[in-house]
């Protein structure tokens, strides 16, 4: 019997059609992956992922019409929704750090070398974040942008609810995720193992019903704006 797996399943948005021809050759260089669609906006989006039920979705950020943020909060209400991986500039680009609130897997910029390109994708396929430690860092520290008053009592009041249910240890975790450290650090500085480490993390996902360590930081610093 045949138990190889089948190619992971990718729809690429973006308004210029350079890059998506771009995107489309290398992504189809690879026998373990296969655009099954394009689309120039948001709502060509949602027809084609409705159509192509795709593992993987490269969103755009910025396009004409619906953009990249609002298709994606759109994809990830429904039910078992592909993961989304955002296109960005990322220094131009806070809209993302909506998409990441609700729940995309992270972001590669336009210009990312092919081979991270290719590994961003099949490491989202897997349902695994693509932000590293100092990515999510800068990603926090944009989300920290000054806000109204009303804004941020009600984004506190909130956080601070989901982050009451965590035990102590856990909450530690989530505060040095939200420091930006990897799993090893986390672990050096908690004095316990990386095992342990993603034991609690594990936890974190569960009780604060978030996908990413992305969302759990930034539940972190709106608790303690």
């Amino acid at each position: 019997m045949d138990t190889e797996r089948e190619p992971v399943r990718v729809v690429i948005v973006d308004d210029d059609q350079l890059v998506r021809m771009a995107l489309r050759l290398v992504i189809d260089g690879e026998p373990d992956l296969t655009v099954v669609a394009e689309a120039a906006d948001g709502d060509a989006a949602l027809t084609v992922v409705d159509e192509q039920r795709p593992d993987v979705v490269l969103m755009d950020v910025r396009m004409p019409g619906r953009d990249g943020l609002s298709a994606t909060r759109e994809l990830l209400t429904r039910p078992a929704p592909p993961r989304v991986l955002m296109l960005t500039t990322f220094d131009s680009d806070d809209l993302v750090l909506g998409a990441l609130h609700a729940g995309a897997l992270g972001f590669v910029l336009k210009d990312t070398q092919p081979p991270r390109l290719l590994d961003a994708v099949r490491t989202v396929a897997d349902g695994n974040p693509v932000l590293g430690p100092a990515a999510t860092a800068r990603v926090i520290a944009a989300a920290t942008s000054p806000r109204s008053s009303h804004a941020r009592d009600s984004s506190r009041e909130a956080a601070r609810k989901q982050l009451s249910t965590l035990t102590t240890r856990e909450l530690d975790t989530a505060r040095a995720i939200a420091d930006g450290l990897g799993n090893p650090e986390i672990a050096e500085r908690l004095y316990i193992s990386v095992a342990t480490v993603k034991a609690h993390i594990g936890s974190l996902f569960a009780k604060l019903a978030v996908d990413n360590r992305v969302q759990i930081a930034l539940l972190v610093r709106d608790a303690e704006e």
